[in-house]
């Protein structure tokens, strides 16, 4: 599994011109999921992005997780986080999951993150969709998540 981590005071997803999720202070997540990532420990992840110490405390440093700050979540699924453009002009998607794989994956990995007790959106699964963000800081982290 690769996510693309980043911080925002304020995040939001549109499909076809319609809000359908919107957070304020929290994460928005970018999830891409390969074939293995059947095997991830999904409840494991989600403790690990819930007490990520990434939110600046009263003094400015990094030392207060999503759960200390009551922050949200705005997930959204992302194949083309597994694309391969090292050969040639297109990209290739090989090695990212098949929709079958993926949205139930995505669909259980949600479900473990709401389990910590967190308001999770998301984006529409398979959508083409138009995701906007307020980066606080910047701070973006890529975590590469092995089985």
């Amino acid at each position: 599994m690769r996510i693309v981590l980043q911080r925002v005071t304020a995040a939001s997803v549109d499909v076809e011109g319609q809000c359908i999720a919107r957070i304020q202070r929290g994460l928005l997540l970018l999830v891409g999921i390969a074939p293995t990532d059947h095997e991830v420990d999904l409840g494991k992840l989600a403790r690990k992005l819930s007490d990520l110490r990434i939110f600046e405390d009263d003094e400015g440093k990094m030392n207060r997780s999503l759960r200390d700050i009551d922050g949200s979540i705005l997930a959204v699924s992302q194949f083309t986080l597994y694309a391969d453009a090292s050969k040639g002009r297109r990209p290739s998607f090989i090695k990212a999951a098949p929709p079958d794989l993926a949205s139930p994956l995505f669909d259980d990995f949600v479900a473990a993150l709401r389990a910590e007790g967190h308001d999770v959106q998301t984006g529409r699964f398979g959508a083409k969709m138009s995701v906007a963000l307020e980066n606080d800081g910047p701070v973006t982290i890529v975590l590469e998540v092995a089985a």
